[in-house]
C-alpha cells in the first residue's frame, strides 16, 4: 500500500474528508511529525496512525481514523477553555464562600460567647491550641492618625480628673504613645518609635469590645498610672526599670478579656480554668497573650535590650497583672500595710510591693474621677455583671448578688466596694504619699456619701411603696 520502498522514506496517506481527496505525509520514525495538507496546501490535524494507500483506494471504512477541520478544533478548544475557565471561576468562588463561612462562624462564636453561648467555650482570641498567632500585625508603618497633644491636654493627662471618655481611640493610642516617650522610656530602652506604634496597634487590637473590659479600660488604667507617677514623683523615687514595668503591666493587665470574670470561669470549667488549674484563668491569660504579642519581631518594644534585663521585665509584668486578681487583695494590701510605716525606697520586697499595690489601685479608680466620668464606668460594670448573670442563670451556675440585675442596684453595688475596699487601700498608700489625699482620697469618700444618700432615698421610697401597698390592702 506504500508508495516508497524504504520504511524511511516520507509515506503518504489518500484521505476522503467529505468527498475530497487529501493526502498525508509521514514518516515512521517515531515522534515524527505528520503533516496533513488540502488542495491548497492548507495544514489539516489528523490523527497519526493512518496507513498508507493510493489515490484510487483512498476511501477506508474497516480503518477507524479521526480527520479533524480546523473550525471543529478551534471549537473544540474553545469550549475547553470555557469550561476551564467556569471551574476556576466556581473554584474561587469556593474559596471565597469558604473564607466567608469561617468569617460568619468566628463572628457567631463571639455572639454566641457574649450572649451565653455554649459553656465551656468562654472563647478568646488568642487559642494556644491552634497553630500560629491569630494577631498579624502590620509590617508598614502604621497609620493610625498622628494625634498633636495640646499643652492642655499635656498637663491633663498627669492628673486622676482626666476624662477619659472624650478621645477616640487614634487619640488614646497617641496619648499612650506621648508617655512612654514623656517618662523616657523609649529612650531608655532603644524603643524602635515605629516597633512602639505597632506594638500599641496589636495592644488596642486585642482587647475585646466588652461594655467594661475594653481598650478605654485599658486607657484608663494606664492614665491612671501615669498620673500617679508624677502626682507621688515617683520618677525621682523609682528607676526606669520600675516606670517601664508599671506602665507597660497598666496597658496589658486585662487583655482579650472575655467579659466574664474567674468565678464564672471556674464553675463553668471553661479552657482558661482547665488550662490554668482554677489558678487566676484570666489574669494569666493576659499576661499570656501580652507576651505573644511582643513576641512577635513587628512588636517587640524590648528588642534592643539585653536578655537578662528582658527576663527580669517579663517576670516583674506578669507579677504586677496576676496581682490585679482581686481574689488575692486581702494578702497584697496586708503585706503592703507591714511595711509603709518603715518603708525603705532601697529595699527591693518593699518597692515590689508598692508596685502591687499601685496596679491595684489604678485598676480599681474609677470612682477616684469625677462623678460625670465615674458613673458612666458603673453603667458598663453593671451590664457586664448583668450579662455574666443572666448567662449563669441559663447555665445553672451560682450567681453573685452583686451582679444579679434583680438584686443590686447602683447604691448597693457601689457604697460596700468604696467602704471596704477603695478607701483602706487608698488612705494606706496616703500614708506613703500624702499628697494624694485631696485629688484621690477625698473623691472617694466623696462617693461614698453620694450612694448613701441615694440609698436612703431609695430606701424611704420602697418603704413608702410597702406601706401604701399595706393601705390598700386594708
Amino acid at each position: 500500500m506504500g508508495t516508497s520502498s524504504s520504511s524511511y522514506s516520507p509515506k503518504t496517506v489518500y484521505l476522503d474528508v467529505d468527498g475530497k481527496m487529501q493526502k498525508v505525509t509521514y514518516n515512521t520514525f517515531i515522534n515524527t511529525a505528520i503533516s496533513l495538507v488540502n488542495s491548497e496546501g492548507a495544514l489539516i490535524s489528523i490523527d497519526p496512525t493512518m496507513p498508507t494507500n493510493t489515490p484510487k483506494s483512498y476511501v477506508f471504512h474497516h480503518f477507524r481514523f479521526r480527520a479533524f477541520r480546523i473550525n471543529e478544533l478551534k471549537t473544540e478548544v474553545t469550549n475547553r477553555l470555557a469550561m476551564l475557565e467556569k471551574r476556576v471561576e466556581l473554584e474561587g468562588l469556593k474559596m471565597v464562600e469558604i473564607e466567608k463561612c469561617k468569617n460568619d462562624l468566628r463572628k457567631l462564636r463571639d455572639e454566641m460567647t457574649s450572649k451565653g453561648g455554649g459553656r465551656v467555650t468562654c472563647g478568646c482570641k488568642y487559642s494556644f491550641t491552634e497553630d500560629g498567632k491569630k494577631l498579624s500585625p502590620r509590617r508598614d508603618v502604621p497609620n493610625y492618625p498622628k494625634y498633636t497633644l495640646s499643652q492642655e491636654t499635656i498637663e491633663a493627662l498627669k492628673k486622676p480628673t482626666f476624662d477619659v471618655w472624650h478621645w477616640e481611640h487614634n487619640e488614646m493610642l497617641s496619648c499612650l504613645e506621648y508617655m512612654y516617650h514623656d517618662l523616657g522610656l523609649v529612650k531608655e530602652f532603644n524603643m524602635n518609635p515605629i516597633t512602639l506604634k505597632r506594638w500599641l496597634l496589636g495592644i488596642q487590637e486585642n482587647y475585646r469590645n466588652n461594655p467594661f473590659h475594653n481598650f478605654r479600660h485599658c486607657f484608663c488604667v494606664s492614665q491612671m498610672m501615669y498620673g500617679m507617677i508624677h502626682l507621688c514623683n515617683l520618677q525621682e523615687r523609682l528607676t526606669m526599670t520600675d516606670m517601664c514595668i508599671l506602665m507597660t503591666a497598666a496597658v496589658c493587665h486585662d487583655l482579650d478579656h472575655p467579659g466574664y470574670n474567674n468565678t464564672y470561669q471556674i464553675n463553668a470549667h471553661t479552657e482558661l480554668a482547665v488550662r490554668y488549674n482554677d489558678i487566676s484563668p484570666l489574669e494569666n491569660h493576659h499576661c499570656a497573650v501580652a507576651f505573644q504579642i511582643i513576641s512577635m519581631p513587628e512588636c517587640n518594644i524590648f528588642a534592643n535590650i539585653e536578655t537578662e534585663a528582658f527576663k527580669h521585665l517579663r517576670q516583674a509584668i506578669i507579677t504586677l497583672i496576676l496581682a490585679t486578681d482581686m481574689a488575692r487583695h486581702g494578702e497584697i494590701l496586708d503585706s503592703f500595710k507591714q511595711n509603709v510605716d518603715n518603708f525603705d525606697f532601697t529595699n527591693q520586697k518593699h518597692v515590689t510591693c508598692l508596685k502591687l499595690v499601685l496596679i491595684k489601685c489604678c485598676d480599681i479608680s474609677n470612682e477616684v474621677r469625677p462623678t460625670e466620668v465615674a458613673e458612666p464606668w458603673l453603667d458598663c460594670l453593671l451590664e457586664e455583671y448583668f450579662m455574666q448573670s443572666d448567662r449563669e442563670k441559663s447555665e445553672g451556675l451560682p450567681v453573685a448578688s452583686f451582679m444579679d440585675r434583680d438584686k443590686v442596684t447602683k447604691p448597693t453595688a457601689q457604697i460596700g466596694f468604696i467602704k471596704f475596699v477603695l478607701i483602706p487601700m487608698f488612705e494606706t498608700v496616703m500614708k506613703l504619699f500624702p499628697q494624694i489625699e485631696e485629688i484621690m482620697v477625698q473623691p472617694l469618700r466623696d462617693s461614698r456619701d453620694h450612694y448613701e444618700e441615694l440609698k436612703q432615698i431609695d430606701d424611704a421610697m420602697t418603704e413608702a411603696l410597702l406601706q401604701q401597698g399595706s393601705t390598700d390592702n386594708n
